[in-house]
């Protein structure tokens, strides 16, 4: 208990210094919204006003510093400067659309990376390894935009058997079981981007584990009292796999997550990535400081959730 406590402790700080540095950053861009308009020839001076006095711009720093974070504890992220919407209601009815792609391709990752891994390893300088430590070094070198055009043209544009962008097909109803296997069809290319974008790295370092593990005198004990592969594999290779693997992964969470808002762009996906990225072409300050608080704080989350998954692995890792 004292663990979560000192991990929910710690994550309440990082949180705040993260919401100080991205709220002086913002603040200190060259521009805003409100003062490009003063370039529309159609707006007064007073209305530029009504604005500024309307989101706070003409309140010193510190003073809408805190105003911003008294407003965000209760969950209220402002006004969309594009919109006039609650970037709340923005934000969250764009979330379960990132969250679904980042989990699954966070699975499919730790799940093809322990497989191949595991594979190369034991069958050292064979083929077989050096098929995927090939494959691991084209992944890991190979930008995921630059995969994700190349997916889309060879197997959406030129073959055609995945759309290109969106969520949905047009004319298609809002419900039945075809409208779901219809969305779950247009995740499929992105979700494969960002598969193969993050499985080399780990996949490398799995493999490297495992020949580590491998020179170990255990292992070489195991074998000598005739215990199978399997069984070795089952006893001793995966349970020293498991903590370094997942804390690896953990902190891969924040790349995974800024590949996604890539992506989103790319594949025109009505997502957190995808908003992100036109709220800074419209300089929309209350949606960006919003997203990154919640991104800042989902990628907490998850390094969190692999702490307690370590914990539950090796009760001795609270001690390090």
């Amino acid at each position: 208990m004292i663990f979560i406590i000192k991990k929910i402790t710690y994550l309440i700080l990082i949180l705040f210094i993260i919401s100080i540095v991205s709220f002086l950053i913002i603040n200190l861009a060259p521009n805003t919204m409100i003062a490009a308009g003063g370039l529309n020839p159609d707006i007064s001076s007073e209305q530029i006003e009504h604005l500024k006095n309307l989101y706070g711009l003409d309140e010193d720093v510190y003073t809408r510093y805190f105003k911003w974070v008294k407003s965000i504890m209760l969950l209220d992220f402002g006004l969309s400067f594009s919109s006039g919407q609650s970037v709340k209601s923005e934000i969250l009815s764009r979330l379960p659309v990132t969250l679904f792609i980042n989990i699954v391709s966070i699975c499919l990752i730790f799940l093809i990376s322990f497989y191949l891994g595991i594979k190369s390893a034991i069958n050292l300088n064979s083929r077989v390894d050096k098929v995927i430590k090939q494959f691991s070094l084209i992944s890991y070198s190979f930008a995921s935009f630059y995969i994700g055009l190349i997916l889309i043209y060879f197997l959406a544009f030129q073959l055609e058997l995945f759309p290109i962008s969106g969520l949905h097909s047009l004319n298609i109803e809002d419900n039945g079981v075809y409208y779901y296997i219809d969305y779950f069809w247009h995740l499929v290319l992105p979700i494969t981007v960002l598969v193969l974008s993050g499985v080399g790295s780990l996949t490398l370092y799995i493999r490297n584990l495992v020949i580590e593990i491998l020179k170990n005198d255990y292992i070489f004990f195991a074998k000598a009292r005739g215990l199978s592969n399997s069984v070795i594999l089952k006893k001793f290779i995966i349970p020293n796999l498991l903590s370094p693997t997942v804390t690896m992964l953990g902190l891969s969470l924040p790349a995974i997550i800024g590949g996604s808002v890539i992506l989103e762009q790319i594949f025109s996906i009505n997502a957190m990535g995808l908003l992100f990225f036109q709220s800074a072409l419209s300089r929309d300050y209350p949606v960006i400081m919003g997203l990154l608080i919640i991104g800042s704080f989902l990628t907490l989350i998850g390094n969190m959730i692999a702490d307690l998954i370590l914990l539950k692995i090796n009760p001795f890792f609270k001690n390090n």
